[in-house]
Formats: C-alpha cells, structure tokens, sequence
C-alpha cells in the first residue's frame, strides 16, 4: 500500500515541480538580470532551488529552497551549499520546516 501511494503522489507532484522548474528557470533568464547577480552561494539560489523541487519534489524541494534564500542575506552563510543528496531524517510533510537548513 505504500508503494501505491507514494508513486500516486509522484504523479500528483509532477505538473507542480515542471510548473516550478519552469518559473525559476524564467527568473533566472529574465528577471535576475534586473536584480542583479550577486548570491554568495555555488550553486546560486535559484539553481539550488530547482534541484531541490525536481530531487526531491515540490513540498520539501520548496521548503530547502526558502531556507536557503534566508541564508543569502546580509551576515549569512556563502560559498559552496549543494542540494543534500537525501532528504533530512526530521523532514515530514506535516513538519515541512524541517527540511531546510536554516542556519
């Protein structure tokens, strides 16, 4: 049975990661020239970000990528951050924050 549900969810998570792949990828060509290039981090924020959602899905690759954006600010962390290859052992859908690394 939990094989049954977790490739459902697979499917279901789907349109949501192309959708959010597809909305980086646009900032990342269009917008962030306006904003400017500066992140402090190898992979930059929004690489980081679409990794993570089209690793690890849309609900906790989403969440990796909001920690990491509060880590990109003035007194914060920089230099090489990758995508973890699995998912924290914390992690829960119902616990999303957990995902991220935060500090």
């Amino acid at each position: 049975m939990r094989n049954v549900m977790h490739t459902l969810w697979r499917w279901i998570d789907l349109p949501f990661k192309f959708a959010a792949v597809a909305l980086i990828t646009l900032y990342r060509y269009t917008l962030s020239a306006f904003v400017g290039r500066t992140c402090r981090h190898a992979p930059t924020c929004s690489e980081f970000t679409g990794e993570a959602i089209w690793r690890f899905g849309f609900w906790p690759g989403g969440w990796m990528g909001l920690a990491r954006l509060s880590r990109c600010r003035p007194g914060g962390t920089h230099g090489y951050d990758p995508v973890p290859e699995r998912l924290p052992e914390a992690g829960r859908w119902y616990l999303p924050w957990r995902y991220g690394r935060w500090k």
